[in-house]
């Protein structure tokens, strides 16, 4: 029986490459070859699929993933998907029980504010390469910060600040250095919020616990109760697939839960109750930032 090896070539503005002899003919010593955006057209040939005088050809057009690529110093940078609106920072206080009007029984999260929230520094498109915010949160002593730390935030004239946060944004107009934020001027009551934070850290946990499985009869002769039971086949695939749920260390990362709503804004006590659970034990740093929602402040394509 005789073998049919397929046979494409690749033609551009300057080059020819054939996968027959696999070389490269009429190319500029000056000139170098790059697999980019800039093939005009992609013929593929072959003898078992078509005959030779039979071509496909394949239009190259940009994924969606490379229209936000932007050309910096030669270099292609992805850029980071931008946040729907500048935010603050706050501190967990606790749980408790909010009565509406119509005498619903609402869970919500009170967060408080320290000496923080300014704006420590204005990055443009110009001088960083994209356009944020970034905000520093809660005061601590001179001592507590390196000399580097304490040149970026006297630089700006704002106080030795412990935690600094990013907000990208589109347009970065009305926003100066050693500006002060408030929660009040940001939101409002019934604004939707994502908040991100820090979860509790549980230490290394079992199957049952860290995934919900489920354990093995306690009587009748069990032998398995709360193991984990099998992990894999034995000679084929002979290893354990990535990813596998298995026993190991529970909680302790960042987390964003989305969509939550402002019940109240309290201006005398300084504190905001946001309807659910939130990241973190009390006094565990939030980040809250407007809600994306899609058709509202991000557009739906």
């Amino acid at each position: 029986m005789a073998t049919v090896s397929p046979s494409f070539s690749i033609k551009c503005g300057s080059c020819t490459y054939s996968e027959g002899n696999r070389q490269l003919k009429s190319i500029p010593s000056s000139s170098s070859f790059q697999l980019s955006r800039k093939f005009q057209s992609l013929q593929l040939s072959s003898s078992f699929l078509s005959s030779p005088s039979q071509v496909s050809k394949l239009k190259l057009s940009v994924p969606k993933s490379e229209k936000h690529v932007r050309s910096v110093g030669g270099l292609g940078i992805k850029m980071m998907s931008v946040d729907a609106g500048v935010g603050v920072m706050g501190t967990k206080l606790g749980m408790m029980s909010f009565f509406e009007e119509n005498g619903v029984v609402v869970p919500v999260t009170i967060v408080g504010f320290k000496e923080g929230n300014i704006v420590t520094q204005v990055k443009t498109e110009s001088t960083d390469g994209y356009n944020a915010v970034q905000v520093g949160y809660e005061r601590v002593r001179d001592r507590k910060l390196t000399k580097p730390e304490m040149g970026h935030l006297t630089k700006s004239n704002v106080i030795p600040l412990r935690h600094l946060q990013e907000f990208r944004l589109v347009s970065v107009d009305g926003f100066s250095p050693s500006q002060k934020l408030t929660f009040e001027e940001l939101f409002k009551e019934g604004d939707m919020v994502d908040v991100s934070g820090t979860t509790i850290g549980k230490g290394f946990q079992g199957g049952i616990k860290r995934h919900n499985f489920k354990r093995g009869l306690m009587t009748h002769g069990s032998k398995s109760h709360r193991a984990l039971g099998s992990i894999g086949a034995g000679t084929t695939p002979g290893h354990v697939y990535k990813g596998k749920k298995m026993p190991g260390r529970m909680g302790g990362t960042k987390t964003k839960i989305r969509k939550l709503k402002i019940m109240k804004i309290d201006s005398e006590l300084g504190v905001v109750m946001i309807k659910g659970a939130l990241p973190g034990k009390p006094g565990n740093l939030l980040r809250l930032a407007p809600a994306k929602i899609v058709g509202k402040n991000i557009p739906k394509n």
